[in-house]
């Protein structure tokens, strides 16, 4: 899932390198945009069919996962993202990591949710499988998420609010659904457009 800058939880992060403004910074942020593209560029893009496949359960908790968690992890944080499913690598494992808050990287391995709260509500998301685009999605703001982490220990997470939606939005993508699916009709025309290839006029 793309990050959601309305939600930033770190406000005094971006005031960290006020001191030395100029070239130095300027440096900083193309490094910090090639890395992002690079990373995008390893991510599977809408209309590749690895996006519409269904994960399947991982039977090997074993260092060849532990390799994928740790790529994961660094192509999420490089493309600037808030979490990352193995589909969007083009590997079909259940599988996904995330980092919405202050407690860390998650990396959850046969996820499944085993409660859902009532409340549903409509918030604007974006993907790293979706570039520039950013669609309402309803879904219900508090999850219980149960699976395991990458050295088969149980994992219990509780999440509500901006972690529940992430939680759903990564699950989703191990089902072969995106938010394009998730959105009303006019939303998904406008998106569609956005992704639809530049035909060449000959």
């Amino acid at each position: 899932m793309a990050h959601d800058h309305d939600h930033e939880h770190d406000p005094d992060h971006d005031h960290e390198h006020d001191h030395d403004h100029g070239e130095h910074d300027h440096e900083h942020d193309a490094e910090v945009e090639a890395r992002r593209r690079l990373a995008l560029a390893q991510i599977r893009q809408y209309g590749d069919p690895a996006l519409r496949l269904t994960a399947h359960d991982v039977t090997d908790f074993d260092d060849d996962l532990r390799r994928l968690v740790d790529r994961m992890v660094g192509l999420m944080h490089d493309a600037q993202g808030v979490g990352l499913a193995a589909t969007q690598v083009g590997v079909l494992r259940r599988l996904f990591v995330f980092e919405t808050d202050d407690d860390g990287v998650h990396a959850i391995v046969n996820p499944r949710i085993v409660e859902r709260g009532d409340e549903l509500e409509s918030d604007t998301e974006g993907c790293l499988s979706l570039q520039g685009v950013r669609i309402p999605v309803e879904r219900p703001t508090r999850v219980v998420l149960e699976g395991k982490d990458p050295h088969g220990e149980d994992v219990h997470l509780e999440l509500e609010g901006y972690g529940a939606r992430v939680v759903q939005h990564e699950l989703d993508h191990l089902d072969g659904v995106l938010i394009i699916d998730r959105t009303d009709d006019e939303h998904r025309k406008e998106a569609l457009s956005a992704l639809r290839p530049r035909v060449a006029l000959r």
